[in-house]
């Protein structure tokens, strides 16, 4: 399916919000300290942004794996962000999965705390990234 580009600005705007809101119930849940519920927040904030670069972009992914995937190939490998960034989303997205699916380990704040400031400054930068590029389309 391919959108125009009114489709995707206003895709985008909308997952900018998504990940928006989605890092500031992270953040606003860490006094309550359900570090899987912070987990799952942090994981969509990032996941929300990211595609929202890539829809900007003009690509589009079917699944979480297919998002991974294509930020890896179009802005890790290329050097438009740094290898740690893909590191970071990786290690989300697998925190998420033990907090969401996990029946044997559970996700304390040690495993989360380290997380909440580096996915803010991803988040900020896949959105600036994203509006730039739909600057320019």
């Amino acid at each position: 399916m391919s959108l125009t580009i009114e489709e995707r600005r206003a895709v985008v705007e909308f997952r900018i919000e998504k990940s928006r809101r989605a890092y500031e119930q992270a953040r606003g849940i860490i006094c309550l300290k359900y570090w899987e519920t912070i987990a799952n927040r942090l994981y969509y904030a990032a996941y929300n942004a990211v595609s929202a670069l890539l829809i900007a972009n003009g690509d589009t992914a079917q699944s979480h794996s297919g998002v991974i995937h294509l930020f890896g190939l179009h802005f890790i490998k290329s050097g438009i962000f740094p290898v740690e960034t893909s590191k970071l989303y990786h290690r989300l997205f697998t925190m998420r999965q033990t907090g969401d699916y996990d029946d044997t380990y559970g996700l304390e704040e040690e495993d989360v705390m380290p997380f909440v400031e580096p996915t803010g400054k991803l988040i900020e930068q896949a959105i600036a990234l994203a509006k730039q590029l739909l600057e320019h389309s």
